[in-house]
């Protein structure tokens, strides 16, 4: 993966055909998706369980880009390497799923993944000032996780908070949660630069109509570009 600030949309196939993960996948790369999103849950840090390092592993062929995986989960380093070897190129963990977030992120650094680390709604941003030499993308919340198709809390001063203490390192801010073409340019506007969308990407369309993921995710990437520096 090399680095930069240009506006990212990762489609989350937790708004995708369960049953047609491998195709959904392709389908909305060649629609323009610069990264898949997966959100893994345990239903114990969130009230919610969907997919495992299998789940992963089986659609890792069918994604020529990023696979960027969440873990909404706790603990958290002993499925680092499972996840790994899955295939995940971006590999996050929230600083609220375990005491040792240092250590997760060095082990998922180990593992050869780019190390994320996510921000619940109610987790300041000063909450990982001392880690932004350990990370490569923060993940802002700006829903509770645990279920798709919420509505949108404004996190914009958490957001620009975050950029201010990224500087010039090579570090994305990913926002994830009720991202749609109303919400986009507020925080690309405050500095975000990877736009999880599930919804409102995979709205409209289909494996066998893919043709409304393409105009979904052009008109998130326009109204984000139109306001982004």
């Amino acid at each position: 993966m090399t680095f930069d600030r240009a506006i990212k949309i990762a489609p989350s196939i937790l708004a995708a055909d369960f049953a047609n993960f491998g195709a959904e996948c392709a389908a909305a790369e060649a629609q323009g998706a610069d990264w898949i999103h997966v959100d893994v849950m345990d239903g114990h840090f969130v009230p919610n369980i969907t997919f495992g390092p299998a789940t992963c592993a089986a659609i890792r062929p069918h994604i020529k880009g990023v696979m960027d995986v969440h873990l909404m989960i706790s603990p958290v380093d002993a499925y680092i390497d499972a996840f790994a070897q899955a295939g995940a190129d971006v590999l996050t963990a929230h600083i609220e799923a375990g005491p040792h977030i240092h250590r997760t992120l060095q082990a998922i650094r180990a593992a050869g993944c780019k190390a994320g680390v996510a921000l619940n709604p109610g987790t300041p941003a000063s909450a990982v000032e001392d880690l932004m030499d350990m990370v490569d993308l923060v993940c802002v919340m700006t829903v509770n996780p645990g279920f798709g198709g919420q509505k949108f809390i404004d996190m914009t001063t958490k957001i620009k908070a975050l950029r201010s203490m990224i500087g010039d390192r090579p570090v994305h801010i990913e926002i994830d949660g009720g991202v749609d073409p109303k919400t986009a340019p507020l925080v690309a506007q405050a500095g975000a630069d990877v736009l999880v969308a599930g919804s409102a990407v995979f709205k409209g369309g289909s494996v066998q109509n893919p043709a409304p993921y393409g105009e979904n995710i052009r008109a998130i990437r326009a109204a984000a570009e139109g306001v982004w520096a």
